[in-house]
């Protein structure tokens, strides 16, 4: 019980604080050592909270995201430029980060019932399982797949750990760290963030097998988010300008760029793909005349046509979300109202189900009233235009099975389903 109230006065405080942030995703290119950045693309559009991204691979983006008045978790796919939703569990969920060699995801949870826990996320139907009974993590990474470095809310502070997800031995490392917890890449080492020295924070690295823990750098002032381009060149942010540090030839932090003309006022995480290929970057954003003027004015005729497709295939993606979240609720007055007076439903290709909105809501009515453990998980979602593609995997009397709904959307409303199964 100690542990509880002491996550519950921390959390505003120095774990998860809410605020306008958006992800920004760019293409990123080293040339002779010298970092470049274009392209960018605001992959999250979302009112509210988005922030903490990871890559899962090259293609795919998680990050943590509002939805429905509680922070989820989203997957983003940069092929198609669209969002699912990973899980469809109550209480926010923070820091999502891939599970090595499984196909999961975990994320720090704060439940209804006040206790801040880790779980785990399947990425085939977003179960949850929690990983650690005894500690209240706050930020962390995975070392292997059963080992995680953590800072860990003790005491009115956040110490490190390296936990054991198998249940064996829990050691504290070292005492007064931040929040930045990373894999160096080609290492066995894992980069922290030391605030011992209240005038300078360090980066430091530990070595979880045997605990050795040496100084990398200085950190920017007072900033603790950082990530590895490569196991020598760390990236950095403070405001809105974008720095690097290459260990051993850099005597201080160096200028990549200023990100202003992309809307970012204020920077706080950072992710490098596998590939090094893309650098996201969240951030606080304030839109203003100015800021969208400069905008276009640095990004040609094309890249605006992409932008603009962007917007409008969020905002089909926004109600077929919505309606989705309804059906999950057995919500029939809220799944309706998504829908256009003349909707007609179909099986594949052509076989006409229902047609009109008063057929439909008797029939998902009935449905509803007699499936009360009905949820439909979104496997693979495709945007088109105004035509929504979802693979979905649907529970309903307790037997699963697996669907794909074709969406068209016209004025703002559903016209047309077709059902594929």
């Amino acid at each position: 019980m100690r542990y509880i109230i002491i996550a519950l006065c921390l959390l505003p405080l120095i774990t998860f604080s809410q605020s306008n942030t958006e992800i920004f995703l760019f293409d990123l290119k080293i040339n002779n050592s010298k970092i470049e950045l274009s392209n960018p693309t605001n992959i999250s559009n979302n009112e509210g909270y988005d922030n903490q991204p990871s890559f899962l691979d090259d293609r795919y983006i998680i990050f943590s995201s509002t939805r429905n008045g509680q922070t989820d978790i989203a997957k983003y796919d940069t092929r198609y430029q669209a969002k699912i939703w990973v899980n469809h569990t109550d209480g926010s969920k923070y820091t999502p980060l891939k599970i090595p060699n499984k196909h999961e995801v975990s994320a720090v949870r704060l439940d209804q019932d006040g206790k801040q826990r880790l779980y785990s996320y399947s990425l085939s139907n977003g179960q949850s399982t929690e990983l650690l009974k005894d500690m209240v993590v706050a930020y962390y990474t995975w070392y292997d797949d059963s080992t995680i470095v953590a800072s860990v809310i003790a005491e009115a502070n956040l110490n490190l750990y390296v936990l054991d997800t198998e249940g064996k031995v829990h050691i504290k490392v070292d005492e007064n760290v931040g929040r930045s917890i990373h894999k160096i890449p080609n290492s066995d080492l894992v980069s922290f963030i030391s605030k011992k020295n209240k005038n300078q924070w360090q980066i430091k690295s530990l070595n979880p097998k045997t605990g050795a823990i040496k100084t990398i750098a200085n950190t920017l002032q007072n900033v603790e988010d950082i990530c590895w381009l490569d196991d020598k060149t760390i990236l950095s942010g403070k405001d809105n300008v974008l720095y690097k540090l290459t260990l051993n030839k850099d005597n201080n932090w160096k200028t990549v760029a200023d990100l202003s003309s992309a809307g970012i006022q204020n920077i706080t995480r950072l992710a490098v793909n596998p590939s090094a290929s893309n650098l996201l970057i969240a951030g606080d954003v304030k839109i203003t005349t100015e800021t969208v003027e400069e905008t276009n004015n640095n990004i040609d005729e094309q890249q605006n046509t992409v932008i603009d497709d962007n917007e409008e295939t969020s905002e089909v993606e926004k109600i077929i979300q919505r309606n989705l979240d309804a059906y999950n609720s057995r919500d029939i007055d809220g799944f309706m109202k998504d829908y256009a007076d003349n909707i007609k439903l179909y099986n594949y290709p052509n076989t006409l189900r229902t047609e009109g909105k008063e057929a439909m809501q008797k029939s998902y009515k009935s449905w509803f009233e007699s499936t009360p453990d009905l949820r439909a998980f979104v496997k693979k979602r495709i945007v088109i235009g105004n035509k929504v593609i979802d693979e979905e995997q649907v529970t309903a009397n307790g037997k699963i099975f697996n669907a794909v709904a074709i969406y068209e959307v016209e004025n703002g409303l559903i016209t047309k389903v077709t059902f594929i199964q």
